[in-house]
């Protein structure tokens, strides 16, 4: 069955937003949105023109038509085959009242009160593009701007499409798909510069961040993200020819601050995961990097994970102002797949705390003079090849589905995730050319219907620890959180996972509308070469809710823009 994108309202019972404003207006013609309609799209809620709802990728809305009185009776008005049974991740985008959402075959303009395509346009790929792609065949969106519909492509293409008609404007080439690279990520335009990023350090790639002109597709840098020849922390890779395979995928769109201009961006993994050839801290592999939009320069970094043999990915920067010792401060927060939630000084990189948010043995803590890790006795088993059990798995505290920051309450709300991983270093096989370069087995920890997956939690960002928390059971893909107001959202979408929604305050779980999905290939044991986590496949998707008794549906003027849409399954 293919996938669908299911927009729900409230209706029967739900009054008019009491936000204020106008109606949605028809579609204006003016080409954007513009430079400054980004840099304002935190602070209007008319639209959402960035990825993250806004350059901090703070994922609030001010919105409060649907709230905890009634977010039970949600339920959809509209839906529209996405012709794909790959699996959905992309954050739709809204302009002018048309939405943008796209995944691996497909970029769509819908209208977004209706439901009615506007147009559809196809990406194509070399049906073998899949078998050098890590974690799943996907897109994770779309970035607009002056008229313009950008995306990447499986096959490691970035295109251009005219917002108005879906076709091509321009397209390049950005890698080899046969040599291990895709691309996945959702571009991002900042100071008029469109970034992206790569996929393929589980394929031994040498990745990096590429700047494009919007306008002619026109390349206008690249930052490698493993220091190469000539280039600062070269002289952490040892031996030094290493860096080519080094990994560091740049899959997680980055965040921006326009008043400092610098773009924050997590990079991935460094490869192989076993460092029995690759030693020294492996620069900038699971890091976290402050780049001028304009030219790709890193103004400063820090690194989670010096010579990373855990697979712990950086990627999500939330921008906010919290008090840190009695002081505000302009902080980026990262909470790390390893189960640390980093805050660091977004000026200058300087490390504010590192605390942990769920059970770890891998590190005894995060050193704050040095930045640095202290790896426990478990990691030197590990290095001495002994087999461990290792805390937070390879899924992480945290995987990439994201967390959204309160700027109200100062507090983060995400889904974490409670298991660990029987882990192990294999021999070390050289690297090939669109094979896998990880050198690895991994086995999850067991999983029973009433095994602890992980919470919807409310962390503070300083201290690591929850102000509430509500259990989510089975072994279910833990999905991105949104919050509004005082409404937190979760989605999860992995074999019958359920989307709850959290009341802020207490944490209590008050509604759960069930869907079935598919699991995407994760990590292979590569001793037995078998997929650990279960393959694609295709389950039906079904979407329910209760009326309220003796209250018959009526369609309402109900503002789109205090909705989200619900989108399914989740990897790199």
């Amino acid at each position: 069955m293919k996938k669908l994108l299911i927009v729900a309202a409230l209706l029967a019972g739900c009054t008019t937003t009491d936000t204020g404003r106008s109606p949605v207006q028809p579609p204006r013609t003016g080409v954007g949105p513009t430079q400054a309609e980004l840099v304002n799209a935190g602070k209007n809620s008319d639209d959402v023109v960035t990825y993250g709802m806004g350059y901090n990728h703070n994922r609030y809305s001010p919105l409060n038509q649907i709230n905890k009185s009634n977010v039970k009776r949600m339920v959809p008005v509209w839906n529209l085959s996405l012709q794909n049974d790959l699996g959905e991740q992309a954050q739709p985008l809204i302009y002018d009242g048309v939405m943008y959402v796209s995944n691996a075959r497909w970029t769509y303009a819908i209208d977004a009160v209706t439901g009615r395509m506007i147009w559809r346009t196809p990406v194509n790929y070399d049906p073998n593009t899949p078998s050098v792609v890590c974690c799943g065949v996907s897109n994770k969106g779309v970035a607009i701007f002056e008229g313009k519909v950008f995306r990447t492509t499986l096959d490691a293409y970035v295109v251009a499409l005219d917002m108005k008609t879906g076709k091509e404007v321009w397209k390049q080439k950005v890698a080899e798909w046969k040599e291990g690279y895709s691309l996945t990520v959702a571009p991002l335009i900042a100071n008029g510069v469109l970034i992206t990023g790569c996929s393929g350090a589980e394929f031994g790639a040498r990745c990096f961040l590429d700047g494009w002109d919007p306008a002619t597709g026109k390349k206008l840098w690249r930052l490698y993200t493993t220091a190469g020849p000539g280039e600062k922390g070269h002289e952490t890779w040892e031996p030094r020819e290493t860096y080519l395979h080094g990994g560091a995928s740049t899959w997680i769109t980055g965040s921006y601050d326009p008043e400092l201009d610098l773009v924050y961006w997590g990079t991935g993994n460094a490869g192989p995961w076993s460092s029995e050839k690759r030693k020294g801290d492996n620069l900038y592999a699971a890091s976290l990097l402050a780049i001028r939009p304009k030219t790709g320069e890193i103004v400063w970094y820090y690194q989670v994970a010096p010579n990373d043999i855990w697979d712990w990915d950086s990627w999500e920067i939330i921008l906010g102002d919290i008090p840190v010792n009695g002081q505000k401060r302009k902080v980026a927060m990262h909470m790390s797949r390893n189960g640390f939630l980093y805050v660091l000084d977004r000026a200058n990189g300087q490390l504010l705390s590192a605390q942990p948010y769920e059970k770890i043995n891998w590190a005894t803590h995060v050193d704050l003079k040095t930045g640095r890790p202290v790896e426990s006795e478990q990691s030197k088993k590990l290095r001495a090849g002994e087999t461990i059990e290792m805390w937070p798995s390879i899924r992480g505290a945290k995987n990439w589905p994201h967390a959204a920051f309160n700027p109200n309450t100062g507090l983060l709300y995400a889904n974490t995730n409670h298991g660990y991983s029987t882990y192990r270093f294999l021999p070390h096989k050289p690297y090939q050319p669109g094979a896998r370069y990880q050198n690895i087995q991994n086995i999850a920890s067991p999983v029973k219907p009433d095994t602890l997956a992980g919470h919807m939690e409310a962390i503070d960002p300083m201290t690591g620890k929850a102000k509430w928390h509500a259990a989510l059971r089975r072994n279910d893909r833990l999905g991105d959180a949104r919050h509004r107001r005082r409404l937190a959202v979760h989605r999860q979408a992995q074999r019958g996972g359920h989307r709850g929604r959290c009341r802020r305050r207490q944490g209590s779980l008050v509604v759960q509308d069930r869907f079935r999905g598919e699991r995407p290939a994760d990590h292979l044991d590569e001793e037995r070469q078998t997929i650990r986590h279960g393959a694609l496949g295709h389950r039906r998707r079904g979407f329910r809710t209760a009326r309220p008794a003796r209250q018959p549906a009526r369609r309402l003027g109900v503002d789109f823009r205090a909705v989200r849409s619900v989108t399914l399954n989740g990897s790199r």
